[in-house]
């Protein structure tokens, strides 16, 4: 607010924020240059050849770009690894889970989506753990998904605690332990990675185990 001329007080219009879809197109155009950049100096240089400056170089773009984009070199191994976990399938599989109010099926989909995530991102995985050695923002990124995780999965407990179905013995918190356990990158890591088990076989045992383990 603000005075006129003749003293009166004239209201001003708040000031929008307008972005573009112009702009909008060329920032996802750049973010997914960046990140194919990144993806190729990987496969050929391997995790350490993958600096900021090279990615920049190798996208066409200024350095304080990439670090716009990606804030750092963690952002850039999420984009990488998100980019191979959350494809169209895995969008099929979350818009079927939604439709889902059974909560005895509701409990099928934990052993899917773990089997569909670990399996995507195996190949990314690969070139970050090279010559045995791992890289940090792997760690980082790997321990923010798995809150994440956690944090997702609870509807799974309230469906089975709300129907009764939810073993007794078994407090909320001790029941989202357990499914968040059987669920983790690691399990599977140990049972299809080094002990060579087909995906199917892993998929299965989990289906089985969270259902001895949780249900009553």
């Amino acid at each position: 607010m603000r005075l006129s001329a003749s003293g009166r007080g004239v209201k001003i219009p708040e000031r929008r924020v307008y972005e573009s879809p112009v702009r909008q197109r060329q920032a996802g155009e750049t973010r997914k240059r960046i990140a194919e950049a990144a993806r190729r100096l990987l496969e050929e240089t391997g995790y350490a050849g993958m600096t900021i400056p090279a990615v920049a170089k190798a996208a066409g773009v200024a350095v304080p770009t990439v670090y716009a984009v990606f804030g750092s070199k963690k952002g850039i191994v999420s984009e990488l690894l998100d980019q191979a976990r959350f494809g169209e399938e895995y969008q099929a599989l979350i818009t079927a889970a939604r439709k889902v109010t059974d909560p005895m099926e509701l409990i099928e989909f934990p052993p899917r989506f773990a089997r569909k995530i670990y399996e995507a991102e195996i190949p990314v995985e690969n070139l970050l753990r090279g010559a045995g050695m791992v890289a940090p923002e792997l760690t980082a990124v790997e321990d923010e998904r798995n809150c994440q995780r956690y944090d997702s999965q609870v509807m799974v407990i309230h469906a089975l605690e709300r129907t009764n179905l939810l073993k007794p013995e078994l407090s909320r918190e001790a029941a989202r332990a357990v499914l968040w356990t059987l669920t983790s990158r690691e399990v599977f890591r140990m049972l299809v990675r080094e002990r060579g088990w087909t995906g199917d076989e892993y998929e299965a045992w989990l289906r089985e185990t969270l259902r001895r383990e949780l249900v009553g």
